[in-house]
C-alpha cells in the first residue's frame, strides 16, 4: 500500500486498520507479491526477478510476513489475532486428527495453511494433544555431534557442508577425521555425561562399509555404554553397495559392531518431485523407505526428519507426512518426528537464486502442530531443534505440539555451516531453565526415551570445557583402518 497521492484527501487506511475492518467482515487481510503465487516460476519471472521474488515469498506463494528465519538470534514474534470464529472445515479435520484418523493429503494442505484465529486453534488443539499424550514432560538428552568428514560426492543444491577434496573445492577447508580423533571426541563426551554419539558426515568417495562398521567398533570398544546414533540411509545405502551386501545384511554387520539406532535423515522431503530438483543424483522417496524398513525389522529404531522452507509447498509437506504416518503404522519402529527448517545464508541454491529463505515463523510453528495432529497417535514424540529455531523459536513450538528439546550437541557443524548463529551447544542447565521457564517438567532421556540415571545426570551438569577438536586434512581411507 502506498499513499494515494491523486486522491490526498481520502488516503489509505494504516495497515492495521485495514486488517481490522477486513476481519470484521470475517476475512484475513494477508500481504501478496506483485506477482501472485500461479505464476512464481521462471517460465514467467526473468531470472534475475525471481531471486527477488523468492526471497519475499511464503510456502504458499504470498509475501513473507514477518522478517523471522532459522538460524537468527532475534527472538520472533507472534501476530495478532483479529477474527473470532474458527473455519468450520478446519474444526472438523482437527477432530478427525485428534481421533487419531488418518488425514487426506488435502486436509493437511488445509492446516498448513491456517492463518489468524484459525492458526491459534490449530496450535492449541495440538498442544491440548501433545499433553494428552506425553503430560507435561518436555524430555532432551545429552549428546555430542561428530560429523566425521565434510568431504562428499553428492551435490545437493541445499548443502553448504560438503565440500570437494581441496579447498578449491568449495567454501572451507575439507576435512576427514581419523578414527583416533573420533574416539577421542567419544571419550569425552562420554566424560561429560553424554549417553549419544550422533555420527554422520558426507558421501566420501574411498569410504567404504569396512568404515562405517570400523568407526562403531572402535567406539564401542573405548566405551562400552556409549550409544551410537549413526548413520543415515544415504550412508546405509552406500555402504552396502559397495560391500556387494544387501540393506538388511550391511545393517546387521553394523549392529553387531555397535550400532544401536540411526538417524532418519538424507529425508529432505520424501516427495521424488521435489527430490529431482534438489537432490537428484541421492536416494529417491523408496530407497529411504527401504532402509528404514529394513532397519526397523532388525530391531534398530530410527528417528524421522523433514526439511523444509525451500522450494517444496505444502502439498509436498502433506506427503512427507504420510509416507512416514504408513511406514509407522507398518514398523512402529520411529522414536520421534524432527522437524529441520531450511537454513538459507549459505545454502548453494539459495546463493543462486533458486530457494526461499527458509519457511517463515508461522510456518515453522505449523509443522510442529500439524506433524503432532497429522501423525497422531502413531508417533509419540515431536522434537524441536533449538539449532535452528533458536531458544525462543524452539519455546514457542513447545507449546505448540512439541514435546522433546532434542539433544545438548557439544558441536554442530552442519547447520552452523548454512549459517545459524545457533548449534555449540546448549548445556542442560540451560535445556532445564527454558523447560522450567515454560512451565514444564524437565526429563533428561537417553536415544530410547528413558530416563538416565543420576549418576549421569550428575555429570553432564558438572562437565568440563571441551578441548578443542582437531579437523584431520583429507587422507586416503583404508578399509582396515
Amino acid at each position: 500500500m502506498t499513499p494515494d497521492h491523486v486522491n490526498p484527501e481520502a488516503p489509505w487506511p494504516e495497515l492495521d486498520a485495514l486488517a481490522r475492518r477486513t476481519a470484521e467482515m470475517g476475512k484475513i487481510l494477508v500481504p501478496r507479491l506483485p506477482v501472485y503465487p500461479a505464476w512464481i516460476a521462471g517460465r514467467w519471472l526473468d531470472s534475475k526477478v525471481l531471486p527477488r521474488v523468492l526471497q519475499n515469498a511464503d510456502a504458499e506463494g504470498w509475501a513473507r510476513d514477518d522478517d523471522w528465519a532459522p538460524g537468527l538470534t532475534f527472538a520472533p514474534k507472534p501476530r495478532a489475532v483479529l477474527l473470532n470464529d474458527v473455519d468450520p472445515s478446519v474444526e472438523r479435520i482437527l477432530g478427525r486428527a485428534v481421533e487419531g484418523k488418518r488425514l487426506a493429503a488435502t486436509e493437511i494442505v488445509r492446516l498448513f495453511g491456517a492463518r489468524d484465529a484459525d492458526y491459534e486453534r490449530v496450535l492449541s488443539v495440538a498442544d491440548e494433544l501433545r499433553r494428552a499424550t506425553s503430560g507435561e514432560v518436555v524430555r532432551y538428552v545429552v549428546n555430542r555431534n561428530i560429523n566425521y568428514t565434510n568431504i562428499c560426492y553428492y551435490k545437493c543444491k541445499f548443502c553448504a557442508f560438503s565440500k570437494g577434496k581441496t579447498h578449491d573445492a568449495l567454501r572451507g577447508t575439507p576435512y576427514d577425521l581419523e578414527i583416533g580423533e573420533i574416539v577421542r571426541r567419544s571419550q569425552e563426551a562420554w566424560d561429560r555425561g553424554a549417553t549419544e554419539v550422533c555420527l554422520q558426515g558426507g558421501i566420501h568417495p574411498d569410504y567404504t562399509g569396512e568404515t562405517y562398521v570400523n568407526i562403531c567398533k572402535a567406539i564401542k570398544a573405548a566405551i562400552p555404554g556409549m550409544h551410537i546414533h549413526a548413520f543415515s540411509p544415504l550412508e546405509v545405502t552406500q555402504g552396502a553397495a559397495t560391500l556387494g551386501l544387501s540393506l538388511s545384511e550391511f545393517l546387521v554387520r553394523l549392529k553387531q559392531a555397535g550400532l544401536s539406532t540411526l538417524p532418519g535423515t538424507a529425508a529432505e522431503i520424501l516427495d521424488d518431485e521435489i527430490r529431482a530438483i534438489i537432490c537428484p543424483d541421492k536416494i529417491d522417496t523408496q530407497q529411504w523407505v527401504d532402509v528404514v524398513r529394513a532397519a526397523h525389522a532388525l530391531g534398530l529404531r530410527t528417528t524421522a526428519t523433514i526439511m523444509y522452507g525451500h522450494v517444496e509447498g505444502p502439498l509436498n509437506w502433506a506427503r512427507h507426512l504420510l509416507v512416514l504416518r504408513d511406514l509407522q503404522a507398518e514398523t512402529g519402529g520411529f522414536t520421534e518426528f524432527v522437524p529441520l527448517p531450511f537454513v538459507h545464508m549459505e545454502a548453494p541454491m539459495y546463493l543462486r537464486g533458486l530457494a526461499r529463505k527458509g519457511p517463515t515463523l508461522r510456518e515453522a510453528i505449523l509443522m510442529h502442530a500439524v506433524a503432532r495432529l497429522a501423525l497422531h497417535p502413531l508417533i509419540t514424540n515431536i522434537q524441536t531443534s533449538w539449532v535452528k529455531m533458536g531458544p525462543e523459536g524452539a519455546a514457542m513450538c513447545l507449546n505448540a505440539g512439541a514435546n522433546d528439546l532434542g539433544g545438548t550437541l557439544m558441536n554442530e557443524s552442519i547447520s552452523r555451516a548454512a549459517g545459524t548463529q545457533h548449534g555449540q551447544e546448549f548445556a542442560p542447565a540451560e535445556m532445564e531453565g527454558l523447560i522450567g521457564s515454560l512451565g514444564r517438567v524437565a526429563v533428561q532421556r537417553d536415544t530410547l526415551y528413558r530416563p538416565v540415571g543420576n549418576e549421569r545426570k550428575i555429570i553432564s551438569f558438572n562437565a568440563a570445557e571441551l578441548a578443542p577438536v582437531v579437523q584431520t586434512p583429507p587422507r586416503k581411507v583404508v578399509a582396515a583402518e
